[in-house]
């Protein structure tokens, strides 16, 4: 028996090919329009009725919100960068070295050709894979809307599950990443090799002198109801010497902040387990 093929919603399309012009769309429909860049978790979700709009805003046409430079304020990545081109950038390769890491083994090269930056952090799965190597490296982001712009450190951008500070007539138009000395890393578990959700997964900052850790910064994946910080682990080995033992200890705090549930691919004491298992070993890869 065929499935039913149902015909997609009727909604209007525009392709804007300014800011400005996209921005004040937003502004006029008032929470109605959905922005459509990548489409690789939009589209999906329109076919299925999981979400709904009267107006697809396609972003694609307008300049200067993709690429990936050097400026004052750091590394800056586009909000339209496609995900396969942070990946092979040898500048965020060279300074981000966690991010390139995390997008190496995400998705498939079809998606990593479509997605975006912006869509990514935008859907706000607790399960994103560019969260935590951004997190660790203290990543903001900025936000355009009509009323101006404004700066969000990521570890303020996400409130749950699908949901960010970030206002319906906003968009997310670059990625900021101070640069610091230090080594950063990523290390992701899931049920196959590619092209899979993280179980869970870790990304940790460390800038180290004289044998002992000056800085330290830990973020996990796929655990909580978003991508989130191990304060208490950063806070435990702050100023230790960078040994074995240390880490281990330190990483034990970790199943003491996350808040993993039960779901088809892993159950919520499997999910801790692993957090300390990511933890440790994330923080003796770059500590």
């Amino acid at each position: 028996m065929e499935a039913e093929v149902r015909p997609l919603p009727k909604m209007e399309y525009r392709a804007p090919s300014s800011l400005g012009e996209a921005l004040a769309l937003l502004k006029d429909w008032q929470g109605q329009a959905r922005l459509l860049a990548g489409g690789t978790d939009l589209i999906p979700k329109i076919k299925k009725r999981a979400v709904a709009a009267d107006l697809l805003i396609d972003v694609n046409r307008i300049s200067g919100l993709s690429g990936i430079e050097l400026g004052k304020d750091g590394l800056q990545i586009g909000g339209l960068a496609r995900l396969a081109e942070i990946e092979a950038s040898p500048l965020v390769r060279e300074k981000a070295p966690a991010l390139t890491q995390a997008l190496q083994i995400m998705a498939c090269p079809p998606i990593r050709n479509r997605a975006t930056i912006a869509g990514n952090l935008c859907t706000a799965s607790p399960a994103a894979d560019t969260a935590p190597p951004l997190l660790v490296l203290n990543a903001s982001v900025r936000l355009q809307g009509s009323g101006g712009e404004r700066m969000v450190p990521l570890a303020e951008f996400f409130l749950g599950p699908a949901e960010t500070v970030k206002r319906p007539d906003e968009i997310l138009t670059a990625v900021i990443i101070p640069l610091e000395e230090g080594r950063s890393g990523f290390l992701k578990l899931g049920r196959r090799k590619a092209f899979t959700l993280s179980i869970a997964s870790a990304a940790a900052f460390a800038k180290t002198r004289g044998g002992r850790i000056e800085e330290v910064r830990v973020a996990l994946g796929a655990v909580a109801p978003t991508p989130i910080r191990g304060r208490k682990v950063e806070e435990t080995l702050k100023g230790k010497e960078a040994n074995e033992a240390n880490i281990a200890q330190a990483a034990e705090w970790i199943r003491s902040e996350v808040k993993p549930i039960s779901d088809v691919r892993a159950s919520a004491e499997y999910r801790r387990d692993m957090s300390y298992v990511l933890t440790r070993r994330v923080l003796g890869k770059v500590a």
